[in-house]
């Protein structure tokens, strides 16, 4: 179900990063990047805070995300309060994998 947060389309940085932990890797090569049980993926300004998330659930591995390229191709992306950025999902095309 559609939720809107209120929050305005704005543009993205160039890039924006994911933090993940290795046994994800497969799915989001396979599937990009999905909410999961939220309602967008969320994205890190910084390679430092995706790491912080990602260790969350383990050792961290940190994706970069084409956030430039997502906008020109149609994507729309908030940021909230927090510094976190918004989007609906990510395909995989736009993802780059450490290695």
């Amino acid at each position: 179900m559609p939720i809107d947060l209120g929050l305005p389309v704005v543009p993205p940085p160039a890039v924006l990063y994911h933090g993940t932990v290795g046994r994800n890797l497969a799915a989001i090569r396979a599937e990009g990047l999905r909410p999961m049980n939220r309602h967008h993926v969320h994205l890190s300004p910084d390679r430092e805070t995706a790491t912080r998330v990602g260790a969350r659930r383990g050792r961290a591995v940190v994706l970069v995300v084409d956030a430039a390229a997502m906008r020109t191709a149609g994507h729309e992306f908030h940021v909230s309060d927090n510094g976190v950025w918004l989007v609906g999902h990510v395909p995989p095309e736009y993802v780059r994998f450490p290695g």
